[in-house]
């Protein structure tokens, strides 16, 4: 069984859509074997975007995601990667498969609503950062 972190990001926590994003994700048959609300604070965003440090989005990006409190979700399933990639879509909205909950949901590139491991990109280490122990993430 593969895993993998998904999080509900704050613009679709605060437009109440966490029951609707996990049961898309429970309705492609994967399971839902960890989850928390948190909010990360501005040390431990810069931490968990560190591979986008020196961007031009960054900040904004590190403004975003500091806003309000995530849903963290760590998922399980067979060729969970793949469908979790597939369900929620490409990062822009406007892109995005019909369908996809960044389609349905998303309103922009840095607001579309979710974020999910990049399989070439340490999942390992985001799953670590919220279900281990990592300085960074408040109540």
């Amino acid at each position: 069984m593969e895993k993998t972190l998904l999080f509900i990001k704050p613009d679709a926590v605060k437009r109440k859509l966490i029951g609707k994003i996990i049961g898309r994700i429970e309705s492609a048959g994967l399971d839902i074997v960890g989850l928390k609300m948190v909010r990360l604070d501005r040390k431990g965003a810069e931490n968990f975007y560190q591979i986008h440090q020196g961007k031009e989005f960054f900040l904004k990006l590190i403004e975003f995601i500091t806003r309000g409190p995530i849903v963290a979700c760590l998922v399980e399933g067979s060729d969970c990667v793949k469908k979790i990639r597939e369900l929620i879509g490409a990062t822009d909205p406007k892109r995005a498969a019909p369908g996809t909950i960044r389609a349905r949901f998303g309103t922009s590139i840095t607001e579309n609503c979710v974020h999910a491991s990049n399989p070439d990109e340490n999942p390992e280490k985001e799953i670590d950062f919220f279900f281990g122990r990592v300085p960074g993430i408040g109540p």
